[in-house]
């Protein structure tokens, strides 16, 4: 049982009935369905995941003037709600007792933006979380007619700026670079273990980042990267399955093998994309040649310089 078909069903088989029977006025007002934090909002949620924060429940979402009106009244009448659905119990900790229930539209975003609205200027969607961005906009929306909640959702899902995409692209490759192709067989020679596996870590970290950006889609919490990256058209099952062939693979020499082959596909989908035509095997390289291409001084300001090591 995945945890966005019982909030589905839920709301369908309760949700609905007490919306229409104590606050009619507002049935095409009020936006309803499961989006924000929670593997259960991913579809990554498995029997591990039901020992806290998970079962039974929706989001309610209400335009300001809406939520002063009613919103502590629909709380009151949410909570009313069975707390058992086909047999699952939604548990809640101290953490978890925000991520349903009601909320202003603008309160909600902000949460997870800092703004209660698409960012309006390249700079805001700069410095935005993509774990942030992810959350807000993963999940289902279940019944939204009047469609301002889902507005925000589609403005977020279109992605970054193309200057912004670009700028964080050219970061993962030089942070890449430093970490694969450069440190790591400098952290190996000198014996110190630590930082050489953390070069591998960071490597890997931005890898994966690359192929969300690559397919402009936002990278999830990192405990679910990873996972998600197998769902991406461009490269997805490739970066999947190195990436935990680098995890697992114990003799540090091949590590770097596998690094170079990495990097090296990537270099590839970076030509495919039209991104960089430089020949080099390094990632560093092609980070700069991609800055090139990014046209607003201000936000090539915030990725200057590129290959500091």
């Amino acid at each position: 049982m995945k945890g966005l078909d019982l909030s589905r069903r839920y709301f369908h088989t309760h949700g609905e009935k007490m919306i229409a029977a104590r606050f009619p006025g507002y049935r095409d007002r009020i936006a309803v369905g499961l989006v924000g934090e929670g593997s259960e909002c991913f579809g990554f949620d498995d029997e591990i995941s039901r020992d806290h924060d998970w079962g039974p429940g929706f989001c309610l979402w209400l335009a300001p003037d809406d939520f002063a009106a009613v919103g502590s009244a629909l709380q009151a009448e949410y909570e009313k709600l069975p707390k058992k659905f086909e047999n699952f119990q939604r548990l809640e900790s101290f953490w978890g007792k925000s991520r349903v229930g009601v909320f202003e539209t603008g309160a909600f975003y902000r949460r997870f933006l800092g703004l209660p609205h698409v960012p309006d200027d390249p700079l805001k969607w700069f410095y935005i979380p993509e774990a942030n961005l992810a959350a807000c906009t993963n999940g289902r929306v279940f019944h939204d007619p009047c469609g301002k909640f889902s507005a925000i959702r589609e403005g977020l899902l279109a992605f970054f700026p193309e200057d912004v995409r670009l700028a964080k692209i050219a970061l993962c490759c030089a942070s890449a670079a430093q970490a694969g192709q450069y440190n790591l067989r400098r952290m190996i020679g000198r014996g110190q273990i630590f930082p050489a596996q953390y070069a591998v870590t960071k490597f890997s970290s931005e890898i994966i980042a690359l192929g969300f950006l690559l397919n402009r889609c936002f990278r999830p919490f990192y405990k679910w990267s990873h996972h998600a990256v197998r769902s991406l058209s461009l490269m997805g099952d490739f970066l999947y399955s190195r990436i935990e062939d680098l995890a697992v693979e114990p003799d540090m020499s091949k590590k770097m093998n596998l690094i170079e082959k990495i990097s090296a596909a990537v270099i590839g989908s970076l030509r495919l994309e039209h991104l960089s035509t430089l020949d080099s095997d390094f990632l560093l390289d092609h980070a700069n040649e991609i800055a090139r291409k990014i046209s607003d001084p201000r936000v090539l300001e915030r990725i200057k310089p590129l290959g500091e090591r």
